[in-house]
């Protein structure tokens, strides 16, 4: 009786903390986007959180975790997920709450990939199919005992694979399909800049998810008194502190600025990597799986450029090409049965297999959404609602309404653009001649 409860104790306050993480991706996006665009990522936070959770809990569960068909996916405990029977002793209610959280973490990467320029009913068409089988089919194959990578031997114990590189992957074609921002690329390819509206304020949502990331890995063990707990916890903090060590002096050498957005992308990038082997690896694996993400994530972002794909907060870079490097780094620093402590390349081998499914499996499940979306409620928004913002375009309100103190002002005498830097809407423009 004493560990059932603890242990619920413990996954409720951990499900809690990853659910809260949905608050560090709101403030995470409303920095990295300009601000006429911020109130539209938060909204779609919140899409996240009510339609997402919802189709997850009605029917997404039941694919990861019901009964198996072919090791493909479950076909039971839809409308019913409380019916699970666990091998812990743990309430089902909190483990369905747990993995709540993990569906909506999932949605939230595509989130950021296609912010400023998508469609919002678009959005809330995505966030539903994410939850009910895009990723719960990759759940499923990883995850459930009879699901045909976990019968291989595949791990993942948190989700590198299962969660990050298929939404990584996911965003990666949907971002390609919906295009760019208008302005985003030059006719000869090369790439502007876009500045973030507000780098505390991303800053503050990268701490948030930081925070949350501990959650999300040693909430994992579903089991308050499993001794790899302490375990896990430092070497998801080594991983986080390395990725945004190395492209903190790596910016530093190429750049010669100390960036600020590949630090926090760092950071994520060597979170994301480490939660595939945050059981399996020992504490100075997980300083080298950081530190190799820390510099990934800087490679990748301009490989993603390269590929004329507009990604506003780099989460292609950070979820899925990280999510793939963490997945395959088990098969070499796991502790027991990786690579280098083993020489066998078994687990190596299996992990690469995993790894590459879930790349196809993310574009294939990205284009169809994309697809399911542009035949049905439109894909992208039309070109005045992206010049207006899609903050004034879909939700009629601003971020910041003190802006309004500088519509009266005649452009001739205060050209508010060129002093701040800030973009205001066509309608306010109009209304200051």
């Amino acid at each position: 009786m004493e560990l059932i409860f603890l242990n619920t104790v413990w996954v409720v306050l951990a499900a809690a903390m990853v659910l809260f993480m949905e608050g560090g991706f709101s403030l995470l996006e409303a920095g990295f986007v300009r601000t006429k665009n911020a109130v539209n990522v938060t909204m779609k936070i919140f899409v996240d959180l009510t339609v997402g959770a919802l189709a997850f809990w009605m029917i997404g569960f039941g694919i990861l975790y019901g009964h198996d068909v072919f090791g493909l996916m479950g076909t039971t405990l839809f409308g019913s997920p409380e019916k699970i029977v666990l091998a812990i002793e743990l309430p089902s209610a909190a483990y369905v709450l747990f993995q709540m959280g993990f569906a909506v973490a999932c949605i939230s990467i595509v989130s950021g990939a296609v912010a400023e320029r998508m469609s919002f009913k678009a959005y809330v068409v995505t966030a539903a199919v994410i939850c009910i089988i895009v990723y719960p089919l990759s759940g499923h194959w990883i995850w459930n005992d009879d699901g045909w990578l976990a019968k291989l031997g595949m791990k993942d114990f948190a989700g590198s694979a299962a969660i990050h590189a298929v939404g990584g992957f996911t965003a990666l074609a949907m971002a390609k399909r919906l295009g760019p921002r208008k302005g985003r690329f030059n006719s000869d390819g090369s790439a502007n800049v876009f500045a973030p509206s507000n780098i505390p304020l991303a800053s503050a949502g990268a701490f948030i998810l930081w925070f949350g990331w501990f959650a999300f890995n040693a909430g994992s063990t579903l089991d308050a008194s499993n001794t790899a707990l302490p375990s896990i916890a430092i070497n998801t903090m080594l991983a986080g502190a390395s990725g945004g060590a190395a492209a903190l002096f790596m910016t530093m050498k190429k750049f010669g600025k100390a960036d600020p957005s590949m630090t926090i992308n760092g950071v994520l990038a060597g979170l994301v990597a480490i939660t595939a082997g945050c059981a399996f690896v020992s504490q100075w694996s997980a300083i080298i799986i950081g530190a190799v993400s820390g510099l990934i994530v800087i490679y990748a972002t301009l490989f993603v450029d390269n590929l004329k794909v507009d990604d506003p907060v780099g989460a292609v870079a950070v979820h899925g090409f990280n999510g793939v490097f963490g997945t395959i780094a088990v098969g070499l620093f796991d502790k027991s049965d990786g690579l280098l402590a083993t020489g066998d390349f078994s687990l190596f081998g299996i992990q690469l297999l995993g790894a590459a499914v879930v790349v196809v499996w993310g574009l294939v499940g990205g284009t169809l959404i994309a697809k399911l979306c542009e035949k049905t409620v439109g894909f992208r928004a039309t070109e005045r609602e992206e010049e207006e913002g899609l903050d004034m375009s879909y939700h009629g309100i601003p971020a910041y309404n003190e802006l309004e103190r500088f519509a009266d002002l005649p452009v001739s005498l205060y050209n508010f653009e060129e002093t701040t830097g800030i973009s205001i809407a066509p309608t306010n423009k109009e209304r200051a001649v």
